[in-house]
């Protein structure tokens, strides 16, 4: 299988690099990196079918790294020293990982899972665990968006609301004048954000109902945001609307 190692500590790396070699002779290490930005150049350079992948990064972590990824078809071992948080999530995704300091027979056991698993589809897992994620993220924590130039950072609290632009969305936040456009479909976003008080208003439109200002009556009606945005309400979904805010 050919792998790719994405550590931000030296001495992980080499111990990693040291068992695989001694252990595991169907891995090839195709690439060593030290921190998420070069481990995704290193994926699109490689097409790895095999990432190890620590957790807890400075910059990128681990999960905002797969976020990042297009069309995952690769398996994911992650390595991690602590974060059980994060172990519940892996467990939850079927996917594998290692405690710190690594031990050479779970590190065989997890290489073995991930050769027997090898002609599966992988990229179901990973995505799996990111919705997994996002539905458990906690206050104050930041999304990892793919844009077309790089990675946006947003947190959710902060989107007013979001337009669907064919397979993108454009986000829209009230500390920013330049709405960025987001490499993934409406549908996908709503996945992500509708557990974190948004709602789909319209098959174009996703809002944050923290953000709303006022609702005007009409055929489906139109919802007044606090920016003075005007977001339609389509007809099939004005009963459920209504159903939601009389919640709030």
């Amino acid at each position: 299988m050919r792998a790719i190692i994405v550590d931000d500590e030296k001495h992980c790396r080499d111990l990693l690099l040291l068992l695989l070699d001694k252990y595991c002779p169907d891995v090839t290490v195709e690439a060593v990196c030290a921190d998420g930005i070069t481990a995704l150049e290193a994926i699109e350079r490689c097409h790895p079918e095999l990432l190890f992948l620590d957790v807890e990064m400075p910059g990128m972590n681990g999960f905002e790294l797969l976020e990042a990824c297009e069309r995952p078809a690769f398996s994911v071992i992650f390595t991690t020293a602590y974060n059980q948080y994060a172990i519940q999530a892996i467990r939850h995704s079927a996917l594998d990982y290692l405690l710190k300091p690594l031990d050479k027979d779970e590190l065989v056991r997890a290489v073995n899972k991930a050769v027997s698993q090898q002609r599966q589809v992988n990229g179901n897992k990973v995505n799996n665990l990111l919705l997994f994620l996002h539905e458990h993220l906690q206050a104050g924590e930041r999304l990892a968006l793919p844009t077309m130039e790089g990675l946006r950072m947003v947190l959710p609290k902060d989107i007013v609301y979001c337009v669907a632009e064919g397979a993108y969305t454009r986000l829209y936040q009230h500390s920013d004048k330049m709405a960025p456009l987001v490499c993934r479909t409406l549908k996908e976003v709503e996945m992500v954000l509708k557990d974190k008080g948004f709602f789909r208003v319209h098959h174009s439109y996703l809002i944050n109902l923290s953000f709303m200002d006022k609702y005007i009556k009409g055929d489906g009606g139109e919802i007044i945001m606090t920016n003075g945005s005007c977001i339609p309400v389509s007809r099939h979904r004005k009963q459920d609307f209504m159903a939601r805010i009389e919640k709030l």
